[in-house]
């Protein structure tokens, strides 16, 4: 969360514990990992006078379990990672830090299911 967010929350609730939801933690690391293809698709028209990565945003953004195979969304997304290391790097920091949410809620559930 942003600055104004954690001094807000500090400054009318100085006792409470700060939260950051797994949604807008994604949706940040989302908008970094965004801004960094934009950065690269600029280098790389500069340097090779094509658009290299366009096409690739929602790829990128998309859980891969939800990626087409009919419109060879998964190739697509593997050609572009494997032209850039930077990004795949980004990338897969991204779907690790999206597993781990997803496995933190998981185990939340099943204890509060298992304590019912």
């Amino acid at each position: 969360m942003g600055p104004a967010y954690i001094s807000a929350v500090r400054a009318n609730i100085p006792d409470a514990t700060l939260v950051f939801d797994h949604f807008h933690i994604i949706k940040l690391f989302n908008e970094k990992l965004t801004k960094l293809r934009q950065d690269l698709q600029r280098e790389a028209e500069n340097g090779l006078g094509k658009p290299v990565l366009k096409g690739i945003r929602w790829l990128l953004l998309k859980n891969p379990d939800n990626l087409d195979d009919k419109r060879n969304e998964r190739q697509r997304l593997d050609e572009a990672l494997k032209l850039n290391e930077p990004l795949a790097t980004a990338y897969y920091m991204k779907e690790e830090l999206r597993n781990i949410c997803i496995n933190r809620i998981n185990s939340q559930l099943k204890m509060h299911w298992m304590n019912g």
